[in-house]
Parts: C-alpha cells; structure tokens; sequence
C-alpha cells in the first residue's frame, strides 16, 4: 500500500515564506516597471488627439464654442475653476486666438488662449483634473534699423502692416512736444528709428520700445533717446532733458486721429494762424480734442461766436480755450482737473463757424498769445548720479547712427536684418548688420 509522503513541517513553512515574498516581488516590481517605462504615447494615441485652432468671433463665448464642438461641458465648468484666479474664462475678446485639444471621447487635454500680445493662458489635463497658468510669449529680441521719408503722412511713410502702423504711433507720442505730426510735416522730412524687433521662433512678431528716434522737420533736426532709470522710463534729448514739456504741441492728437480715421481715408487737417486770436485747425466734425496741458476747467459750454468752448485754466497764468466744439466728452464740467492729452471733446461747427474747425487759443493773463512763441518748460533732467549711465547710452545708440546700416521703409524684407541687442551695452564694436532669422 502506498503511502503519501509527508514534506517536513519546516519546508511547509519555508516554501509559503517564498511564495509569500515573490508575490510581494512581483506586486512591487510591477510599479517599477510602469515608471520607468517609456511613457511616449504609441502612434495610434497620438493620432486619435483632435485639435480646434480659431480666433474668438464677436459675441463668442466658451460655452457657445464647447457647444459648437459638441464638447463636454461638465469639463468647462472644470477648467472655468481652475482658470478662476489666473484668468477668468469669462474675459475672452473678439479677434484672439485660442487652441483645444482633445481626444476621441471629446475629452479635453488642452486650451490654450492668448490674452495679449505678450501673455497666454494654458489649461491642461493633469492626473484627470485641470491645472491654469500663463506664460510670457518667450520672444527673441532683436535691434532694426529703419528709415524713411514723408510724402503723405507719417503712417504712409512707415508702413502698411498693423505693426507699422503702431510704430509710426509711437514716433508721434515721443515727440508730441516738439511736431504737430498733423500739420508740421513737409514732403522731405526724413527718420532714423533704432528699435527693439520681437521674434518668435524666427519669424517677426512685433516691435517693442523704440530706443531712439531721429526726425528731421522742416530741416529742423529732433533726436529723443530711451532710458531708464529708478523704475520709470521716458525719453530725453542729448543733453539729458525730458521730452516732457509743460504744452503739448498742438491740441489734436496724432494717435487719436489715426484711430478716429482707421477705417477711413486719413483725414488731412489744415492749421490756419489768426493773428492775436489762436490757431484754427480745419479738422472733420468729430476728430477728437485733447488738452495740451494739465489744468483745471474754469468753463465748459456755450459761449457766443465761439459756440461749445472748454477754457483750461494752467500753472503760471496761462489759460486755453478750445472752441466751436460739436460736444464735450462725457463727465467734463466746470472745476474738474483734466492731464495733459486726455479727451476733452470733439470737433464742430458749433457758434460763429462756417465749416467744422477747432479754434484754440492760447492767453497769459487773459491777453492772447502766439502759442509757438511759449517757451515750453522742459520736464525733469536725467538726475546726476544716471547722467554717466546716460552718456555711456547715448554713445553706443550715436555709434549705430553713425555705423549701422538703415534699411528704408520700403523694403519688404527689411525685418529679417538685425542687430544683436548686447551693442547697446557694447558700443565700441558695431559689426555689420547681419540677415537673421526668415
């Protein structure tokens, strides 16, 4: 009779220890093995992810577009917290760009969004909940060198692109004290401009600040240079004095009537002398009215020949008077104070007037004076401890005047040549300018 052989006690115990501990070998093992497993996702994957490129349309918002798509909107509420504190997903605007990606099952993985020119917002899927932050664009910078000439207008002469267009814009607020940009320019008058140049992936963006701006009006020569100093900037003449002067040149705004007039023909604005009585500016009912200087109002309203008139009482006994006004802005009124350049008002036709025209005046102790024979105060110098600073600036800017080469306005390919932005801190070695980037 055959009997069962009996394994001792102890192999009993010994063999369920090992069977015990490569379980838990196994168990653990297989951990390891999905971290350090490739974690690329296959092709299959990768091609089942979707993607929505598009700009935001008027009137558009999230939710109409998770619904256009047929998106899950349990996730949107999802992604409306998470954005909550970083950016509210209510507070997109017509005209910028956003991206969506997501899977078969319509799941989100991402939305991307650009709140501006220089800030996105991303939204990603992270361990099946969202995570919001925004980035700044990474853009490369670049020094160009531009010239041109005026046979029209200055938006003309700089160009015709959007970024052109907002270049010759700022050529015009730097020297607001100095050109009435609607009305000075001659055919001839010429500009050098150093500016920084914005670069994503090779390819121009936009400009950033201008760095120094060289215009010659009626064979009058200006020159303004950036710089910056205890947290502020602005700009300043070679001899370390602010642009900033206590009147601006003329009390219609270059930047103001370009916009007025962006979908329409530049409307020419023709500057008239009244002897002892101001300027008139033959301008279209409308055109927006700046103050030229920070005042108080001591009138706002109907006044005989000159019909809707605005006086600014100013520093120094000086008063302005704005006539013929179609209508004052909104919230203007006696006794408020207004800063030089902000809206007052807008063209007309209003009082004494046979076509719309804005009548400005100038008078100093209630008697009328020429307004280009004030001598305008100068804002504050360069403070003397940032004037050596200053000088060392200015030389490596005078230096690309003098050795870089400019390339004029019209030339289509003028933004794919540069110059590295350490020639500003090293001005004592200009290299040729260079073609970079496409």
């Amino acid at each position: 009779m055959n009997r069962a052989v009996k394994a001792p006690k102890g192999k009993i115990i010994l063999g369920l220890a090992l069977i015990i501990v490569l379980s838990m070998f196994f168990s653990l093992y297989q951990p390891l093995i999905n971290l350090f497993k490739d974690k690329t996702s296959p092709v299959s994957e990768t091609l089942a992810l979707k993607s929505i490129n598009n700009t935001i349309e008027k009137g558009e918002t999230l939710s109409t577009i998770f619904t256009k798509y047929g998106l899950r909107m349990e996730e949107l509420f999802a992604m409306k917290s998470a954005a909550a504190s970083i950016h509210p997903l209510r507070q997109l605007h017509p005209g910028k760009s956003y991206s969506i990606v997501f899977d078969e099952q319509n799941c989100i993985n991402s939305f991307t969004y650009g709140i501006d020119d220089d800030t996105i917002l991303k939204i990603e899927r992270v361990d099946d909940c969202f995570q919001a932050h925004k980035y700044n664009i990474p853009y490369e910078t670049r020094i160009l060198t531009i010239n041109g000439s005026i046979n029209d207008n200055l938006i003309a002469a700089v160009g015709t692109e959007k970024e052109d267009y907002l270049l010759a814009l700022q050529v015009a607020d730097i020297l607001a004290w100095d050109i009435d940009f609607t009305t000075d320019l001659r055919t001839g008058d010429s500009f050098r401009i150093i500016a920084e140049g914005l670069y994503l992936d090779g390819e121009f963006k936009k400009y950033g600040k201008i760095l120094s701006v060289e215009f010659i009006n009626n064979n009058q020569p200006y020159t303004a240079y950036f710089f910056e100093h205890d947290g502020k900037f602005d700009y300043y003449d070679a001899a370390g004095n602010s642009l900033r002067k206590a009147f601006l040149k003329a009390p219609l705004s270059f930047r103001r009537i370009s916009s007025y007039f962006s979908k329409k023909r530049f409307h020419p604005v023709l500057k008239i002398y009244r002897p002892h009585h101001g300027i008139d500016y033959a301008a279209a009912t409308g055109t927006p009215v700046s103050a030229v200087g920070d005042g108080k109002i001591t009138f706002a309203g109907r006044k005989g020949a000159y019909g809707n008139l605005i006086i600014i009482t100013h520093n120094n006994g000086y008063k302005t008077y704005y006539g013929h006004l179609s209508r004052f802005r909104k919230g203007i009124r006696q006794g408020i104070r207004v800063k030089q350049g902000d809206l007052i008002g807008y063209v007309g036709a209003t009082g004494l007037a046979t076509g719309p025209h804005l009548h400005y005046e100038m008078r100093r102790s209630d008697t009328p004076i020429n307004p280009s024979s004030v001598k305008n105060i100068a804002g504050k110098p360069i403070p003397s401890s940032q004037k050596a600073e200053f000088k060392r600036m200015t030389l490596a800017l005078n230096t690309i005047f003098t050795a870089a080469v400019f390339f004029d306005t019209k030339d289509t390919e003028r933004k794919k040549y540069s110059l590295h932005p350490s020639l500003i801190a090293e001005a004592n070695s200009l290299p040729q300018t260079k073609k970079q980037g496409g």
